[in-house]
């Protein structure tokens, strides 16, 4: 019996191998925490935001409101999409609030100029900003489909390290998670970086320090 293409080269495989010695051992060396003090990763974590052309601003829980309202005006955001569990006192005064609570359908969205949610936790390591759905944050089409996210990250939600991160939420009930690395971009197109395509154009973080 004539054996196939893929049996003849899967021969070939084995035999040429039969003989190889064993692979050495690869050493366990990635970090899984970051030791650093909580200052110095938050250097780390504003120089990745500020790299991916996200804007920053420093405040404490007092002046959030505040900031919050100015950025709505720097940002020209006169339609406010907010998750149903918002703090009433993150909500800025002299814009149109769409609470969603109905929800809000992908039209009402589209309307709104900005979105302010929450997060759940922060990576220094690589700057993403992950929503899980929970308390603060809403659900994932909020923060896709208006054009600037302002987000609110407090100091002690920002972990160094990748491998943290993902310990923490494996600890979580399993739902929809959303990684944010800046503003959404694409450089699919002749290499050239195109913001907007995917989700906001504009993410403004408010790092809230409280310690």
């Amino acid at each position: 019996m004539n054996k196939t293409a893929k049996e003849v080269m899967l021969a070939r495989i084995r035999a040429s191998i039969a003989n190889a010695p064993e692979p050495p051992e690869v050493p366990y060396t990635i970090r899984e925490r970051d030791e650093r003090d909580q200052a110095a990763i938050m250097e780390d974590f504003i120089e990745r935001l500020l790299d991916y052309n996200a804007m920053v601003t420093h405040t404490d829980t007092v002046g959030l409101p505040q900031a919050i309202m100015d950025a709505c005006s720097q940002h020209t955001i006169t339609r406010l999409v907010v998750p149903a569990d918002l703090p009433a006192t993150w909500i800025p005064e002299g814009v149109t609030v769409l609470r969603d609570e109905s929800p809000l359908s992908l039209g009402e969205l589209d309307t709104a100029s900005g979105v302010l949610t929450g997060c759940a936790l922060a990576i220094a390591q690589t700057g993403t900003i992950i929503l899980d759905g929970r308390k603060n944050q809403g659900r994932r089409a909020l923060s896709l489909v208006p054009d600037r996210h302002l987000c609110v990250v407090r100091t002690e939600q920002v972990v160094g390290l990748v491998p943290e991160a993902i310990a923490d939420l494996a600890q979580r009930a399993t739902r929809p998670m959303t990684l944010i690395s800046g503003p959404s971009a694409t450089s699919d197109i002749e290499l050239r970086r195109v913001e907007g395509v995917h989700g906001p154009r504009t993410l403004h973080v408010f790092l809230v320090y409280d310690h």
